[in-house]
């Protein structure tokens, strides 16, 4: 039985290329989150005006990884105390957001993002909202494992 999680931490091409690569991870796939228009266009989303996030849902077998483990690597993966921006990506679409499933998995984000927060590693404070899950909408074909499929690189993929 596969289970859901769904993680918004700047550009999705690098985010969707990290979670591909972790064991239990059985698909991700890039779209957008949380905002108020229905079926956006990367246009539409990259315009700031839809309040829709760039996300991976990333579907996994909880037999084979945690969802924990998924939210420490999405944590490890970027820079959470960005405001509304990672690297040389600026606006709304790239904010640093956990949409949470169910109960269980807003109350691991929660616990994660404070433990994190208190350990002193990061200078400022962690700027991810946990939000609950809203409609998934996936992004257009060419978006889908673009760095797989184009090369390059973008501010979180490392490589």
């Amino acid at each position: 039985m596969s289970e859901k999680a769904t993680f918004g931490a700047g550009c999705f091409w690098g985010v969707e290329m990290r979670f591909r690569e972790m064991d239990g991870v059985i698909d991700a796939t890039v779209g957008y989150m949380g905002g108020h228009v229905e079926q956006p266009t990367y246009k539409q989303v990259c315009s700031d005006k839809t309040g829709h996030a760039e996300v991976c849902q990333v579907v996994f077998d909880p037999e084979r990884i945690g969802y924990e483990k998924l939210v420490r690597a999405f944590f490890e993966l970027h820079d959470p105390t960005q405001v509304n921006r990672q690297g040389p990506d600026r606006g709304r679409q790239y904010r640093s957001v956990v949409f949470a499933h169910d109960d269980g998995q807003s109350q691991v984000a929660e616990r994660v993002k404070a433990e994190l927060d208190a350990s002193g590693r990061y200078r400022a404070p962690i700027a991810t909202s946990i939000e609950p899950v809203a409609t998934f909408w996936p992004a257009e074909d060419y978006h889908q494992q673009y760095l797989a499929k184009n090369g390059g690189s973008c501010s979180i993929s490392g490589h």
